[in-house]
């Protein structure tokens, strides 16, 4: 389960740009996972669009995450599903998906941290660590918070929230296996050189 280097596709923050054209710019700069977010499309054009970044996540080798949507991820084989506080509880996603479904958990304490492992999680994503500008009103926990939730969980930890290729090394010596990323690679003008510029930055750290 490689996701240290994910990429979270959104229309409005990607400059109007497809979620399939976003994906694969992330994808040939080097994004070990996709995730398709969109809160406004309805089923039967996130299937359309799932099945797309399903075929360009196999051709390089990488994961595809659904937020929100299991019955999304799953129609289109994906490799899991990505579960925030106000979404399906992950011990129903369990149940539905099976224990061979990649399933993730938005938390911003230790004690959300451990309840999702207790639940079945496979990776949590510890939000936000820095202001950003992908989403408002969000509680931002700084490193400080990040490591108290890497302390407290044994599962691995995706840092999100204001994470750039200047903040990236401190991110990772603070306990985080992976960034993921919204506003950093979506909303470039140059997409691929974006996240070519991250990887670079978590190759010298990882």
């Amino acid at each position: 389960m490689d996701l240290k280097l994910y990429v979270i596709t959104d229309e409005k923050v990607g400059l109007s740009r497809s979620h399939s054209f976003l994906a694969e710019e992330a994808l040939k700069g080097g994004a070990t996972a996709i995730q398709l977010r969109d809160k406004e499309k309805g089923g039967r054009e996130l299937y359309r669009i799932g099945v797309k970044i399903r075929e360009l996540t196999r051709r390089y080798k990488a994961l595809f995450i659904v937020n929100d949507r299991l019955d999304i991820a799953m129609a289109v084989g994906a490799d899991g599903v990505h579960l925030g506080t106000e979404d399906l509880p992950v011990s129903v996603a369990r149940r539905i998906a099976g224990k061979n479904f990649i399933i993730g958990a938005s938390v911003s304490s230790p004690e959300e941290a451990l309840l999702a492992e207790k639940e079945g999680a496979d990776y949590i994503s510890a939000q936000s660590i820095f202001r950003t500008s992908s989403k408002e009103n969000v509680k931002i926990i700084g490193l400080e918070g990040l490591r108290s939730i890497v302390n407290a969980s044994s599962l691995p930890v995706i840092a999100i929230g204001g994470i750039n290729k200047d903040n990236v090394k401190d991110v990772i010596r603070n306990g985080a296996k992976g960034i993921a990323v919204i506003s950093a690679a979506v909303s470039e003008e140059d997409v691929k050189k974006a996240v070519e510029e991250l990887r670079e930055s978590l190759e010298e750290v990882l």
